[in-house]
């Protein structure tokens, strides 16, 4: 009976912070949705970008439905435990194995087709550098979202400096975004400065990255699997003990 309730009470909290990370992700996502101004909102200047990249324009959308389900998960965790309702606690343990086999078949997948997905970002250099000749300086919301991006990244341009020549931008100051020049010089970002600082591109930032925090992503991968793991044990012991 001591160890039942231990279980329930672990169900109730683990579940409150599903449910509540649930609404986070939804949050984000409609944020992501309704907003137009967001990094996605670089897609739509993108002449004949490949057509898996176009897919990044529905991750609010997919944020919304995970979102969502991880809310409906939270809450049928907390009520089944609490209410004792074997019908809840057996649609939560679904749920969980679903989105463990998911999981499992996405991280197998990534895996495997990783060769085109580098394809995918290679095709995409020609495209965006043509959208930064012909947007960055001439379209507002473009120019924001790529000078804060490159700030964040610590970048200029998908592969350097150059990316920016012919562009509005350059071609009516004959300069290249502070982002191209390092913040500790004070010199404007002229021609000259920007070879020197030489400052990497955004393409191969966003991929350092990755590779510098792939151990934390793949430790806080690993740490979701294994609750998962045991909520699906949890939710099956609790089933079990229903009604006993």
């Amino acid at each position: 009976m001591c160890c039942s309730g231990f279980l329930k009470i672990m169900m109730f909290v683990f579940n409150g912070v599903i449910f509540l990370a649930g609404a986070a992700i939804l949050g984000v996502g409609i944020w992501v949705t309704v907003d137009s101004s967001s990094m996605l909102g670089v897609l739509a200047h993108i002449k004949d970008a490949p057509p898996e990249l176009a897919q990044l324009a529905n991750v609010g959308y997919l944020l919304i439905a995970v979102g969502s389900i991880l809310a409906l998960m939270g809450f049928l965790g907390c009520c089944g435990a609490i209410t004792e309702n074997k019908c809840m606690l057996l649609t939560f343990f679904i749920i969980v194995l679903l989105i463990f086999i998911a999981e499992v078949a996405g991280a197998i997948v990534v895996l495997v087709f990783k060769p085109l997905a580098k394809d995918i970002l290679d095709n995409l250099n020609q495209k965006f550098v043509e959208a930064i000749n012909k947007e960055y300086g001439n379209n507002e919301d473009f120019t924001s979202v790529l000078d804060s991006t490159m700030t964040q990244l610590e970048c200029c341009g998908y592969n350097n400096y150059t990316d920016f020549n012919g562009s509005p931008f350059q071609n009516g100051t004959k300069l290249y975004p502070a982002a191209c020049c390092s913040e500790e010089t004070s010199e404007k970002c002229d021609l000259n400065t920007a070879q020197k600082q030489d400052v990497q591109g955004c393409f191969n930032a966003l991929l350092n990255l990755i590779e510098d925090n792939a151990s934390i992503i793949g430790g806080v991968a690993l740490g979701i699997a294994a609750l998962e793991i045991a909520a699906m044990v949890v939710s099956m012991v609790l089933y079990n003990n229903i009604g006993k």
